[in-house]
């Protein structure tokens, strides 16, 4: 699959006012006082005897991935998981913020540990076009899929679209099919337009490299179709100009968990009624819950987003299905195509 630039940005530009000598930041809330607030959190969490422990028994949907193999023509939205969704769109198999490992963590032996199998095996994913990844955290780009999503049969011609910083990572790997795209850069191939958007969130792979890469949504469109993948992020006016300037969209996937205690993850991380305001704000005529339901990353329990959203979607009145939770492993054939 061949891309070609349109604007896309490779070093870091004083010009921009995200960008810092340092790396990058956010343009509408302060980002300070964050080591200390992880300290507060750890010991009220220590103090009060959270995160909550439960069984959590998610159902795994019933999902045909000879099908997925095979199609062509439909466009599709599989949630397998977290912040992984496969997109179908135009023939073409798009996979976001893959995640397929035991733990969101640098380790397999420690660090937030799946609850729930992803709801696709990696062994039944189709052949994937594109991957997009929104940040560098552990929760949103592991090395072992990554890895194994490079070794696969046709996986040397995946295309891995990634925000500013984070090229050299991949190559470190031997992976040299990137594109580092800044916000609002736009890559072109094939039949869809991939295009890096805005968010409100951060970076930090190593204890030492806060926000030295960039982090982003991406909106991809096919001459018929808009999909908008929100990624990570604290609710934010950014959302009403990725509307205004890309939208309506007919499909958008949008974090809707880890939002507890407010005091420290609203910067964030949305809570389920500002995921139904972004729903709004960017004008989509359907979209679909991630990053909830698979590892427990906050304090709120892990079968409360749902819950919540749906509370949200009737308070603003939003018609049934306007904004759903899929099972993990559901897929959903969008109407008339």
């Amino acid at each position: 699959m061949l891309f070609s630039s349109g604007h896309v940005s490779e070093s870091h530009d004083s010009g921009k006012p995200h960008h810092t000598e340092r790396g990058f930041k956010n343009l509408d809330q302060p980002d300070e006082g964050a080591f200390i607030d992880l300290l507060r959190w750890q010991w009220e969490r220590f103090r009060r005897g959270l995160p909550p422990r439960a069984d959590y028994s998610f159902p795994l949907a019933r999902n045909d991935p000879a099908c997925l193999k095979l199609n062509r023509d439909k466009t599709t939205i599989t949630w397998i998981g977290h912040a992984t969704v496969l997109l179908q769109l135009n023939g073409k198999n798009v996979l976001t913020d893959p995640q397929f490992s035991q733990r969101a963590s640098p380790f397999q032996w420690i660090g937030p540990k799946r609850v729930i199998a992803p709801g696709l095996t990696f062994e039944d994913l189709p052949r994937i076009d594109v991957v997009v990844v929104s940040h560098d955290h552990y929760d949103s780009l592991d090395q072992p899929t990554i890895m194994n999503l490079y070794k696969r049969a046709g996986g040397r011609e995946t295309i891995f679209c990634v925000p500013l910083g984070l090229k050299k990572w991949f190559q470190d790997l031997g992976i040299t099919k990137v594109r580092e795209m800044d916000w609002w850069d736009v890559e072109h191939g094939d039949g869809l337009e991939i295009i890096s958007v805005p968010v409100h969130h951060w970076s930090k792979r190593l204890f030492t490299s806060r926000n030295q890469t960039l982090w982003s949504g991406w909106v991809i469109r096919s001459k018929d179709f808009r999909f908008f993948f929100a990624g990570d992020s604290g609710y934010s006016e950014i959302f009403k100009e990725i509307g205004r300037r890309l939208g309506p969209f007919d499909l958008s996937a949008i974090p809707i968990g880890a939002y507890e205690p407010r005091w420290f993850m609203q910067r964030y991380h949305m809570n389920p009624e500002e995921a139904v305001q972004v729903h709004l704000d960017v004008r989509s005529k359907k979209s679909v819950g991630i990053h909830w339901g698979t590892f427990v990353l906050s304090d709120e329990p892990l079968d409360e987003p749902p819950k919540r959203l749906e509370q949200a979607r009737k308070a603003r009145n939003l018609s049934d299905g306007e904004f759903v939770a899929l099972k993990h492993g559901e897929t959903i054939i969008l109407d008339g195509r």
